[in-house]
C-alpha cells in the first residue's frame, strides 16, 4: 500500500512547500509553515450541498447562450451603488474587506433595508447573537419582517438555512468565522476560509443568490484575509479610513461588472454610515487659510474626480538620520520626489525631517499628485504660503520636468466648480486649452518655473 505523501503550507499566505522551513519564503513570516497531509486535499473537495447546483450541467455552444443583460438592482445607498457599477448583480458574490471596526458590518445591516423590498435576505453572523443583531438593527432603524438573522458558523447549517428559506440575498459576517466540518483545520485558516468561499461561489452562481461576504484584514492584507479571495468573487470592495476619524472611503479593487478603483464617501454618524455625495467640498472643509505647507490637487477615483489637499512639514532634524513619515502617499515615491526637490530645486532636505499627510484619509496613489507634493514641501521648507484659490496637477520626472496627466479637462472642471482661480498645470497636451471660465491655468515645464510662479522662489 502506498503511504499518503505529506505537504507543508504557510498559514498566512497559503503557500505550499514539499518540506517543512521555519520561514515562508514567499511572505517571510516565521514559524508559519504548518504540515498537512494529502489526504486532507482530498476531503476538501468533497461535495457538499452547496455544490450540487451544477450538477447535471452540460457545455453549450457560445451562440445558444442568452445575451440579455445582467439583472441590477439598487441598494439603497447611491455611494455603495456607484462602487458597484450601479447596483449589485444578481448572482453575484461581492467581498467586502477592511480593518475590524472600521464599519463593514454596519454597512451591510444598513442596506438590508432597501434589500427587503426586493426579496428575502438572510443575514448570517458568526460574531453576533441574535439578540446582538436585533440591538443593532434598532440602532440603525432597520426593521423588516423580510430580513432573517441567524447566528451560526457551521457552513453546512448555513446551507441547509438558505435551500429552505431560499433568500435573494445572502450576507456573511464573517467569512473568517465560517467552517466546513470536512476540513480538519480551524476556522479562519487558509483553507477553511478558501473552501467556504468557494461554496459560496457555487451557491450564487447556480441559484442566484446575491451573496455578501465581509473578511477582516490587519494592515498587510494577510492572515486568511480578502488577499487570498480575491481571484474567487466577482466584486472586491475595501474599507479605507482610520477609525478614529469619521470618513470613510469604499475602493472597488474587483469588479468584473463595472470599473475598478472607483470610490464612494461615507461619514460615520450616531445612526450609522451617512453617504458623502461629494466628496471634494467634503475633503476640503476646514482647510486653514494662509498656511504654509499645503496645496490641493485633483485626482482620478475611477471615473470621478476628486480634490485632495496635501500637508507637509519640514523641520530641522535632532538625529543623524532625518526621519520620513508619509500618510496617504507611498512612501518610495514620497522620497524620490524629495530627492528631485533637493537637486533639480535647490531646497536642503537632506538634514530636516518630513512629514506629509493626506487630509481626511484617502490614499493617494496616482502621479498627478507629484507637483502638489513637491509644492507643498518647498512651501513648508521657506515658510510661504500657497494661495487659498491654488491648485496642481501634473506628474514630475526625475530630470524636474513636468509630464501630463490623464482627463486633464475633467480634473480642471472639477477644479473649477469648487472655486479655484488658479491651477498649475504641465505645459504638454496643455499649451491647447484655453482658461475656464473663472479659472487661470498656469503652465510650466519644470519645477523650477512651478516654484517661482507660486513661491516665488527659483533656488
Amino acid at each position: 500500500m502506498k503511504a499518503n505523501k505529506t505537504s507543508f503550507y504557510c498559514t498566512e499566505c497559503g503557500n505550499e512547500f514539499p518540506k517543512w522551513s521555519g520561514r515562508c519564503t514567499a511572505c517571510g513570516a516565521w514559524n508559519t509553515v504548518v504540515e498537512r497531509p494529502a489526504e486532507e486535499k482530498r476531503r476538501s473537495g468533497k461535495r457538499t450541498p452547496g455544490m450540487a447546483v451544477f450538477a447535471g450541467r452540460q457545455a453549450r455552444p457560445i451562440t445558444e447562450l442568452s445575451t440579455a443583460e445582467e439583472l441590477r438592482f439598487a441598494t439603497g445607498m447611491g455611494e455603495l451603488d456607484r462602487v458597484l457599477g450601479g447596483g449589485a448583480v444578481k448572482g453575484s458574490l461581492v467581498l467586502v474587506g477592511g480593518a475590524p471596526g472600521i464599519g463593514k458590518s454596519t454597512l451591510m445591516l444598513q442596506i438590508c433595508a432597501q434589500l427587503c423590498s426586493t426579496g428575502d435576505v438572510l443575514y448570517v453572523s458568526g460574531e453576533e447573537s441574535e439578540h446582538q443583531l436585533k440591538m443593532r438593527a434598532e440602532r440603525l432603524d432597520v426593521c423588516n419582517q423580510n430580513l432573517y438573522v441567524l447566528s451560526e458558523t457551521n457552513l453546512s447549517d448555513i446551507l441547509e438555512s438558505v435551500h429552505t428559506l431560499k433568500p435573494s440575498i445572502l450576507i456573511i459576517d464573517s467569512i473568517q468565522t465560517m467552517c466546513n466540518d470536512a476540513l480538519d483545520t480551524p476556522p479562519g485558516s487558509i483553507g477553511q476560509v478558501k473552501d467556504c468561499t468557494m461554496t459560496l461561489m457555487q451557491l450564487a452562481k447556480g441559484e442566484g443568490i446575491t451573496v455578501f461576504v465581509i473578511g477582516h484584514v490587519n494592515k498587510e492584507g494577510s492572515i486568511a484575509g480578502p488577499k487570498v479571495l480575491e481571484h474567487m468573487v466577482d466584486c472586491v470592495l475595501y474599507f479605507e479610513g482610520d477609525q478614529h476619524m469619521s470618513y470613510r472611503i469604499l475602493r472597488a479593487a474587483k469588479n468584473r461588472f463595472g470599473a475598478t478603483n472607483e470610490i464612494g464617501v461615507f461619514e460615520m454618524a450616531d445612526k450609522g454610515l451617512a453617504e458623502v455625495p461629494n466628496p471634494s467640498e467634503t475633503l476640503l472643509s476646514g482647510r486653514p487659510e494662509d498656511a504654509p505647507g499645503t496645496c490641493v490637487t485633483c485626482v482620478m477615483e475611477g471615473a470621478r474626480p476628486v480634490l485632495a489637499e496635501i500637508q507637509a512639514l519640514i523641520s530641522p532634524t535632532a538625529y543623524s538620520n532625518p526621519r520620513r513619515t508619509s500618510n496617504g502617499l507611498d512612501y518610495n515615491r514620497t522620497a524620490m520626489l524629495m530627492a528631485v526637490l533637493e537637486k533639480r530645486g535647490g531646497l536642503k532636505l537632506s538634514n530636516c525631517d518630513a512629514y506629509l499627510n493626506v487630509v481626511g484619509g484617502l490614499s493617494l496613489d496616482e502621479p498627478s499628485a507629484d507637483l502638489a507634493i513637491l509644492i507643498a514641501l518647498a512651501s513648508s521648507y521657506l515658510d510661504v504660503p500657497v494661495r487659498n484659490d491654488l491648485a496642481a496637477i501634473g506628474e514630475v520626472g526625475l530630470t524636474g520636468e513636468l509630464r501630463s496627466v490623464q482627463n486633464i479637462g475633467q480634473r480642471l472642471s472639477e477644479v473649477r466648480r469648487l472655486g479655484f482661480r488658479q491651477c498649475v498645470v504641465p505645459w504638454q497636451k496643455t499649451d491647447k486649452l484655453t482658461d475656464l471660465d473663472g479659472l487661470t491655468l498656469i503652465r510650466v515645464k519644470n519645477i523650477s518655473q512651478a516654484l517661482q510662479a507660486v513661491l516665488g522662489s527659483s533656488r
